[in-house]
């Protein structure tokens, strides 16, 4: 540590004395140019004085010269006097400088180091980078440890007695009967249905342990999936053994490859997620579930990973909601059937904002297509929430204002 300060501010030393070298250079050139021309313009003088007693060249104009010239030379060494030699003023300021240099270099790179630095902190190579990545993924916590810190889920609807009395009648069915492959699909789904993400992995579980070698991709990826959300988001060791073997199976799995590369984002290595993403978007299709999640996620994974102008292979637009074309071909289908499809619509469209978020096109999309429902309180709560989202950014909030326009929210 002693030895880093010691070269860092001997390289400040060094900056310092280089610059005011040229300082100092400077100063010389200025005076010897000042003397040349005070030299050349007393030449001059003589040279003028000679041609008149010659008779070159008449008094008149001889006088003129003279004058001319006694100007130049009366500048040339009012500069010189500005600029004197080694042992002169300019040269003590010079050294001023110098000194006042140095120690704003050795101040001001301490300063910043210990702001953005790491005293006491080895350098940190990509070998070095790759190794710590590997190190803190072993050592991440499990499962359980994921589980204890999230709060219990619930599910977005309540769900109505009748279906509870179903489930849990499901529940005591598949305790009484181990081998009931289907009973613990339904009860798989169901409890998942119901934000009861350990029950349904403990079912996956069981399906998986039912079927044994014949278990699919599918199976491993939907383990997966439901562990993840149990630990809020987080893929832990169990978790990740799931994709692997959901990807064993199916190398091209996008559930699989979805989690794969949240994995690596997850534990330092933004360079393998970002590639593992990018390979999964450029074979997905618009609608594929995965590409929502991935889409919201790459740009920064792709920075992180030294890929500055990375541009997604599958646009924003083709994740849009409906469009005007979409709305104005709903007006031939009868009122039911146009309700039907633009609340879905526009219900996707909702979602996904409110989680992912979306480009001021898409939310002003939103506020139009309800208007359109004839819902406009929802349309001013989504224009108030926009106005949050884009606070700032004024372009981006005139593009959300002509959708609140469109339907009736603003003037």
């Amino acid at each position: 540590m002693i030895a880093f300060w010691i070269v860092a501010g001997a390289m400040a030393l060094l900056v310092a004395a280089l610059i005011g070298l040229a300082l100092l250079r400077g100063h010389g050139r200025t005076r010897d140019a000042a003397q040349s021309d005070i030299e050349v313009y007393r030449q001059q003088l003589t040279e003028v004085d000679r041609d008149a007693e010659r008779g070159i060249i008449a008094p008149e104009e001889a006088e003129r010269l003279r004058t001319e010239v006694s100007r130049r030379l009366l500048a040339a060494d009012a500069r010189s006097g500005s600029a004197p030699g080694p042992g002169g003023e300019a040269r003590g300021l010079s050294r001023l400088t110098l000194a006042a240099l140095a120690l704003f270099l050795l101040v001001g790179s301490i300063g910043i180091y210990l702001s953005l630095g790491a005293p006491g902190y080895g350098d940190l190579g990509l070998e070095a980078r790759i190794a710590q990545a590997e190190e803190a993924r072993r050592n991440r916590p499990d499962q359980a440890a994921a589980e204890a810190e999230v709060p219990a889920a619930s599910p977005e609807e309540a769900p109505t007695e009748e279906y509870l009395a179903l489930v849990n009648r499901l529940r005591q069915a598949v305790a009484e009967r181990q081998d009931d492959l289907r009973g613990f699909q339904l009860l798989a789904r169901s409890e998942a249905a119901l934000g009861n993400y350990r029950a349904a992995y403990a079912a996956q579980e069981r399906i998986i342990a039912l079927k044994g070698e014949e278990a699919t991709a599918k199976d491993y990826a939907d383990l997966a999936d439901m562990m993840v959300l149990a630990a809020g988001g987080y893929v832990s060791p169990e978790a990740e053994i799931a994709v692997q073997e959901a990807l064993r199976r199916d190398p091209e799995s996008g559930v699989g490859n979805y989690y794969a590369g949240l994995t690596m984002a997850q534990t330092g290595r933004p360079d393998r997620a970002f590639r593992i993403w990018d390979a999964l978007l450029r074979r997905s299709s618009e609608t594929d579930p995965w590409v929502p999640p991935v889409m919201a996620q790459i740009p920064e994974i792709a920075w992180r990973a030294g890929v500055n102008d990375y541009q997604p292979p599958v646009p924003a637009s083709a994740l849009s909601g409906p469009s005007a074309e979409d709305i104005e071909a709903a007006g031939e289908m009868s009122a039911e059937d146009r309700q039907g499809m633009i609340a879905g619509m526009v219900a996707r469209l909702s979602d996904r904002l409110a989680n992912q978020g979306g480009s001021p096109e898409e939310w002003a999309r939103l506020i139009a297509a309800y208007g359109v429902l004839g819902e406009t309180d929802q349309a001013r709560e989504i224009w108030r929430n926009a106005q949050e989202v884009f606070l700032g950014n004024e372009e981006a909030l005139e593009t959300v204002r002509a959708g609140a326009r469109e339907a009736g929210v603003v003037q």
